[in-house]
């Protein structure tokens, strides 16, 4: 070891190095398993950290507008349509 390297520096690189390796390991790990399974075998899973999907679309809502809201709507679509 050299002079210049406290013994806590030392220890510390060498705790980083081996977290890393470690990390690097599992990682290939969950990679390596996630390949694994052939992708007819996996149609029946869903992922749990999704929301469920819907099966239907959703309703279409509407409201009624007022002749004076209708007019209102008018004057806007001829203002955006002078720009």
């Amino acid at each position: 070891m050299p002079d210049y390297l406290s013994v806590l520096a030392a220890l510390g690189a060498s705790l980083l190095v081996l977290v890393a390796v470690a990390w690097a390991v599992v990682l290939m790990l969950l990679l390596r398993g996630s390949r694994s399974g052939s992708t007819a075998g996996r149609t029946g899973r869903t992922l749990s950290g999704l929301p469920r999907q819907r099966q239907a679309a959703p309703h279409v809502e509407s409201v009624e507008l007022t002749p004076a809201e209708q007019d209102a709507f008018a004057g806007l679509v001829r203002q955006l349509g002078r720009h």
